[in-house]
């Protein structure tokens, strides 16, 4: 038997075909658990998934449940998690049974065993997945990495372990738009990897279509790293090399005679187009960071909690952001 308080953490949107299958998985692996709870986070779903979370806390006193008022985004539903979790360690894990639920003693051994704060899910392998969103997973991943001022482990999620310490720490955070798996990295402590492989979804489909992996990819880019910046800086600074080159060779050119200097028009062009579109890129890497300032300094709520179900009322509302 497990001692260890422990908060099971599932972010869920829209999974009427998966939760109760989920909760069935969770809920038997958590009877090797003296003491846990089951916190459900609804991100504003449109279908019965709302319905069958109430069921759940009505029959269930572990489960507890966090509605939105509408959907917010998967880092929000998560950041709302680990600030109402209660146990000495949370485990995040999705709705959609892809990451399975059966690792959760091996990971608590881990973090005993190993004294680690954290314990993240590496995967091995991917099923189900298209070959496009493994290669582009895979790019992002590694590209990150390296433009990242921290190491961040390659081919994880959010599935992990955290322990009290990294909770409170990452409490601390009050930035809005989060790249969290980035955020823990950063934080540092002690980290261990537990190996798997991620199996494909148990119903329904994905919640990241090409759209949302796009704008993912975006916040942990602009929020993580300034490294686009600095390469922009770059790029400008050799496009004036180029520039003040071929300016050197053109009027070298016009001293020397050379009448071909008057019939360059399509290299002209190309030029123009050239260093048109290094400016526009270098205005949309600044823009972009410019419009994350702008999210931050409005400093609204990052989520808005509609309802929550088993929760004191006093913690709901001190931790409502």
């Amino acid at each position: 038997m497990i001692s260890l308080h422990t908060s099971i953490i599932i972010p869920c949107y829209n999974e009427e075909q998966v939760i109760a299958e989920t909760y069935r998985r969770v809920k038997a692996v958590m009877k090797e658990f003296k003491k846990y709870e089951i916190i459900f986070i609804d991100d504003g779903s449109r279908d019965q998934t709302r319905t069958i979370l109430r069921n759940l806390a009505r029959a269930d006193k572990t489960v507890r449940v966090l509605m939105f008022s509408r959907n917010f985004g998967h880092q929000p539903a998560v950041t709302a998690g680990i600030r109402h979790a209660s146990g000495d360690v949370a485990i995040i894990i999705d709705a959609d049974l892809q990451d399975p639920p059966e690792l959760f003693p091996e990971m608590i051994r881990i973090h005993q065993e190993q004294g680690a704060n954290v314990v993240f899910g590496h995967r091995t392998k991917r099923k189900g997945e298209s070959f496009f969103k493994k290669i582009t997973a895979k790019l992002f991943y590694r590209s990150l990495n390296r433009l990242s001022e921290v190491p961040l482990p390659l081919d994880t999620g959010d599935f992990r372990l955290i322990d009290r310490k990294v909770m409170d720490a990452f409490c601390q955070f009050g930035e809005k738009n989060k790249y969290i798996r980035g955020i823990i990295s950063w934080l540092g402590f002690a980290q261990a990897p537990i190996h798997y492989v991620r199996e494909e979804r148990f119903a329904g489909e994905t919640k990241y279509p090409f759209r949302k992996m796009i704008k993912f990819a975006t916040t942990g880019l602009l929020y993580f790293t300034k490294k686009p910046l600095k390469l922009a800086m770059h790029l400008g600074l050799f496009c004036v090399l180029v520039g003040l080159g071929m300016a050197a060779w053109v009027i070298w050119l016009h001293l020397s005679g050379d009448a071909s200097v008057a019939k360059g028009w399509p290299s002209q062009l190309i030029t123009i187009i050239f260093f048109g579109g290094v400016q526009l890129l270098t205005i949309g890497v600044l823009g972009g960071y410019i419009g994350s300032i702008f999210d931050e300094v409005k400093n609204r709520p990052e989520y808005i909690i509609g309802d929550a179900l088993n929760f004191s009322e006093t913690k709901t509302k001190t931790k409502n952001r």
